[in-house]
């Protein structure tokens, strides 16, 4: 039932961040994706703190994140403002 939950989160998240009618792996796409899943693990490793596994996992996720912005920042200023504006990433 979860997976079904999550597939059709991931499937929102698409349609509200694709830039065209089949885009799924653009750089917008992928953060909002990557968002959504590290917001979801640090609420898993909040409960579960000794979970170094899973941690590590998170930062390789922020880490991505964070040269997909950088990508983003460098070639399309207006994209990367809206972006993290509609993801509240800078405050």
């Amino acid at each position: 039932m979860e997976a079904i939950k999550s597939m059709e989160a991931k499937a929102k998240t698409i349609d509200d961040f694709k830039l065209h009618e089949k885009d799924t792996g653009s750089a917008d796409v992928q953060i909002a994706l990557l968002t959504e899943r590290i917001n979801h693990l640090t609420g898993h490793l909040q409960e579960n703190k000794m979970d170094h596994s899973s941690r590590r996992g998170l930062l390789m996720m922020v880490g991505q994140r964070r040269r997909l912005l950088d990508y983003l920042h460098d070639t399309d200023v207006s994209r990367y403002q809206a972006i993290t504006k509609k993801l509240k990433l800078r405050h």
